[in-house]
């Protein structure tokens, strides 16, 4: 496919005209001005990320740069069970929906944190299997309202929920009793497949879109996204993030990949424009992730900033961010929409935030570059079988927002022991910048690492000035490719197709964010080892397909890297009956475990031998970016290390997961830190830090903030899913001035 500066592609005649109704739609809604959302007082935070667009931000001002320092805490809850559900709460007349950490769902008086009902998704009927909890990341919900009609739109793994936000109880008119199974209507048998709805759907007239969360290797369902009928669950359109044969698109794939071709997914979130009816959906890589001899083209539409009229789920324009992607650089973010103005006019745009770094931005309406991009030539992979794209698109501006390359210059230097200790890992790295291809058997940097740059909890704006806020991880990480070995035993075959990339070849995982698993038996009984292995934990998905033959060689094998001795090769009629027919898929991993020649090696953060990032501080950072001209405004470190923080070497920033709001008030308030677990007050002018409040456990999600009873609080969800070591739990903490 040719190539020059990125710009919407279209593949027929029919595209050529959507793409010059598209560029007369944007001039008519230029000049009729920038659209823009009123600016008003609102109590609420009734969307995830406080609007439909996507701006973090709230009108609220009793809060403001005067008076912030005087925060105390109003109200906390807190449950003693593991779970990490990452929730960015809706507020609605006073009354906040969240997530607990074992994935019920409650609701909250705003005022004082009293518990109004609490909706237990294990007891609606629900066919789970036995043993199977609900787990995993649940970052928000989606509220519908017409007239004297209102649903809440919860997702809960594979779920999507319709709940009575008065009471707590199903809307049995939605779905099958109240709920859509997500998996279905994509391909296959869904039960073969991991679906989970991490991020909310976003609601648009009277449907509510969605995508999710799936495997990152094969098996995995194309990422479709689709709408439903608020009412009724019924399917409005669904849209083919992996086209199907002869759709525009489709010839950027070898077509015998496409009928298996899987993920491509929108798991992030999205952003709307109400007013023109646009979706903003970004997408991730197609699997598998790291090696893509089976998919050698650009394989649209994965790593993808999708603009899809609302209502019918037609295309409008489309960027895509890496092509062919073996980096597992996903668009980790939902997009942000803003004003800018350039040359005396106000342009509404959209600026989609990446794991490298970059943040792009877009014309709304015609997907115009409102920076310069250009393709820059990369490397070609030498590992056999993959053609990487010879050329990856950069914005010239801003620049990007964690460090690109890592060199002997920018490694620790927090102890002279550490330093030497990098210094000699780094010596057999390979470490050229961005799109290396990763090698065989040679760790290649990842910087910044496989969890960004930007992450899922995005970028905030001020709708008035055009300023993005956005914090960024600055931490390596490494990566390889390593032979697939056949012809090895059940658990060998099994451990290779579900568990090594993460968890690596010889099981010792990236610690404290990958758990070894070498001495595993020491720590959990095989039957806590099966229920992680159904059930997921954490970040860890559910692999409820693997099933009592084959769980059972897959613990031996984890627990010892061995095999049962005498272990069978069961024939595929044993392994039926021992299964309750349910086959297919297993037979063909143990017959042919591994098709691919090559398999990921597993993440490897480059961490020094006391546990802290092997390269210069900063770690984390939050930004402020003038979108206008592409300026920074300003940069600080974002967390710290409180062990370390008094020895001298400054602020080191930490890695972080969650993303920043912004108020009239004029203060950005964040957590997203892991080890201070504290809520951030920054001056959203001048990045000064201007207020700290403690957290029971780390506020590694979106704050919120709302009114309720007339009195401003900034609330926000708390775990410890991310430091395995300590006590396991979770809730919410408010904060709000004192009374007089």
């Amino acid at each position: 496919m040719k190539r020059g500066i990125p710009h919407p592609h279209t593949a027929d005649a029919v595209g050529r005209a959507a793409r010059c109704l598209a560029a007369l739609l944007c001039t008519i809604a230029l000049s009729a001005g920038s659209h823009e959302r009123p600016v008003g007082r609102d109590a609420d935070w009734s969307s995830y990320n406080g609007h439909p667009d996507g701006d973090h931000y709230s009108a609220l001002a009793d809060i403001n740069t005067s008076n912030v320092g005087k925060l105390e805490e109003a109200w906390h809850t807190t449950w003693a069970e593991p779970g990490d559900p990452e929730t960015n709460p809706l507020v609605v007349d006073g009354i906040v929906f969240a997530y607990t950490p074992a994935l019920h769902i409650v609701a909250l008086d705003g005022a004082t944190g009293r518990t109004l009902w609490t909706f237990d998704p294990g007891l609606q009927g629900i066919p789970v299997a036995p043993g199977v909890r609900f787990t995993g990341p649940a970052r928000g919900m989606a509220f519908w309202r017409h007239g004297k009609e209102r649903r809440l739109l919860a997702g809960v793994m594979q779920y999507l929920f319709a709940i009575d936000p008065s009471t707590g109880r199903l809307m049995t008119t939605f779905g099958r009793d109240g709920a859509i199974d997500l998996r279905e209507g994509l391909r296959g048998n869904p039960a073969d497949f991991y679906v989970s709805l991490t991020t909310p759907g976003i609601v648009f007239e009277d449907e509510v879109i969605v995508g999710f969360r799936t495997s990152e290797t094969h098996p995995a369902p194309p990422g479709d996204i689709r709408a439903f009928d608020v009412r009724t669950g019924k399917l409005r359109w669904q849209f083919h993030t992996i086209p199907h044969p002869g759709e525009p698109g489709s010839e950027t794939w070898p077509q015998a990949a496409l009928p298996a071709a899987g993920a491509a997914n929108n798991w992030a979130g999205m952003a709307l424009d109400v007013d023109r009816g646009i979706v903003y959906a970004p997408t991730g890589s197609a699997v598998s992730d790291f090696y893509g001899a089976d998919r050698v083209g650009d394989d649209l539409y994965a790593n993808t900033l999708l603009a899809l009229d609302a209502r019918t789920g037609k295309r409008i324009w489309h960027f895509q961010g890496v092509h062919h992607d073996v980096w597992d650089r996903d668009f980790p973010a939902p997009p942000t929409l803003l004003t800018v103005e350039r040359n005396g006019r106000r342009i509404p745009a959209v600026a989609q935030p990446t794991k490298q770094g970059y943040v792009y931005l877009f014309e709304r309406v015609s997907g115009r570059p409102l920076f310069p991009i250009h393709e820059l030539s990369y490397p070609a992979s030498s590992v056999p079988g993959e053609v990487t794209s010879p050329t990856q698109p950069r914005p010239d501006l801003p620049a990007p927002i964690a460090r690109q390359r890592l060199d002997e210059s920018t490694l620790t230097e927090r102890t002279p022991a550490a330093h030497n200790w990098a210094l000699e890992q780094f010596r057999s790295f390979i470490s050229d910048g961005q799109f290396v291809p990763m090698a065989v058997n040679k760790p290649t940097v990842v910087f910044p690492g496989f969890d960004g740059g930007a992450e899922w909890g995005g970028a905030a704006v001020n709708p008035r000035r055009g300023i993005l806020y956005i914090n960024a991880n600055d931490v390596a990480w490494t990566g390889s490719l390593v032979p697939t070995v056949n012809g090895g035993g059940l658990g060998s075959a099994l451990y290779q197709q579900n568990c090594s990339s993460c968890h690596g070849p010889e099981r010792k995982g990236s610690p404290p964010g990958i758990p070894s698993l070498v001495d595993v038996s020491s720590r959990l009984s095989g039957d806590e080892i099966a229920s992680v292995i159904r059930n997921g934990r954490g970040r860890m998905p559910p692999f409820n397909a693997i099933q009592s033959y084959f769980l059972s060689a897959l613990i031996r094998y984890a627990e010892t890297g061995e095999e049962p001795a005498g272990a069978p090769r069961a024939s595929p009629a044993e392994r039926g009956n021992q299964d309750g027919g349910r086959s297919d898929m297993q037979a063909s991993i143990i017959d042919d475990p591994l098709p691919a020649a090559y398999r990921f090696g597993g993440f490897v953060k480059f961490l020094d031998p006391d546990g802290y990032p092997a390269v210069k501080p900063p770690w984390g950072t939050v930004n402020a970016i003038d979108m206008n001209s592409g300026r920074f405004l300003w940069t600080v470190p974002l967390g710290s290390y409180p062990e370390i923080s008094g020895q001298g070497i400054g602020q080191t920033g930490s890695e972080n997961y969650g993303g920043p709001i912004l108020t009239s008030g004029g203060v950005l308030f964040i957590g997203a830190t892991i080890y201070d677990r504290k809520l951030h007050a920054y001056d959203a002018r001048s990045g000064a830090l201007l207020w700290e409040g403690a957290l029971p456990y780390s506020g590694t999600a979106t704050p919120a903030t709302y009114k309720a009873h007339g009195k401003q609080y900034v609330v926000i969800a708390t775990s410890n899913a991310r430091t395995p070591g300590e006590p396991q739990g979770g809730g919410y903490v408010a904060f709000a001035l004192p009374d007089r």
